[in-house]
């Protein structure tokens, strides 16, 4: 098992509420959400919740090889949910959420469960890279985000915009006419996207949050193959320090548009045996 991984802040002096870690024969990768500057419920905060959400479901994966990822994640959100239900407002309609990537080697298979639009790519040893990514939110977020792309990346204007399309995501959030996210109600795990895959079909598998596929679906300058390409070639740094280039380059999102200027961008290559 060979692993690279790469997880920056969207800024130096912020905190990185994306999560990844491994163990051997398995992946995962958290993606964590909340309110900027914005009260939540929770005392802890978003990268504890994603770091810590992480931390129990990459356990729970390697101690439950009988459970399948999305029973884990189910599994996990109920422990996390234990940890700090009685010190926090688990109602609020801002609680910290997460998007979940886990992937575990398992009889021959690479079992995987996808929640939230972070992407798995799957490469296979035939040279096509699959990609698995939860479209949900922004299927629902393209309803809605018109006024925030309007407007220049971190302008007061764009700010008051941008906290009313997350007042309105709020209201969908873990609903069926919606999108699901991992938060504190573990029926979210069954709404993951899951599957599994020959393994000796497979070469590796690419786990990235939004803030490193920004590169394809957010900026469009690369394909997905062209994506993967790259960090099996440069290694996962290149990938985010070209979205770090792209970023600078149009700071008030007015070329591309989007929620934030800058975003955490974690990046972890998996290269199968």
């Amino acid at each position: 098992m060979t692993i690279a991984l790469v997880s920056l802040p969207a800024t130096p002096d912020a905190p990185n509420e994306d999560f990844a870690a491994a163990s051997p024969g398995v992946a995962v990768l958290l993606d964590g959400a909340g309110v900027a500057r914005g009260r939540t419920g929770c005392e802890h905060g978003v990268a504890w919740f994603s770091s810590t959400l992480g931390g129990v479901l990459l356990g729970t994966l390697v101690a439950q090889p009988a459970l399948s990822p999305a029973e884990c994640l189910s599994h996990a959100i109920s422990a996390v949910r234990s940890l700090h239900e009685g010190d926090c407002d688990l109602c609020h309609p801002a609680s910290p959420t997460s998007t979940v990537i886990a992937a575990r080697v398992r009889a021959g298979a690479l079992e995987y469960v996808v929640l939230g639009d972070s992407a798995l790519l799957l490469a296979g040893r035939d040279g096509a890279v699959d990609v698995v990514t939860d479209r949900r939110l922004d299927e629902v977020g393209k309803q809605l985000r018109g006024p925030v792309d309007a407007l220049p990346t971190g302008s007061p204007e764009h700010a008051a915009a941008l906290a009313e399309y997350r007042s309105a995501l709020t209201g969908l959030r873990n609903r069926p006419e919606g999108f699901w996210i991992a938060g504190p109600d573990p029926e979210a795990a069954q709404h993951a996207l899951a599957s599994s895959v020959p393994l000796d079909s497979l070469a590796s598998v690419v786990l990235m949050s939004d803030g490193a596929t920004r590169l394809v679906d957010r900026f469009e300058l690369a394909t997905w193959d062209e994506l993967f390409a790259l960090v099996a070639a440069s290694g996962p740094a290149e990938v985010i320090r070209q979205v770090r280039d792209a970023e600078a380059e149009d700071p008030a999102g007015q070329r591309w548009p989007r929620g934030k200027a800058h975003d955490d961008a974690t990046v972890l290559h998996w290269v199968l045996p």
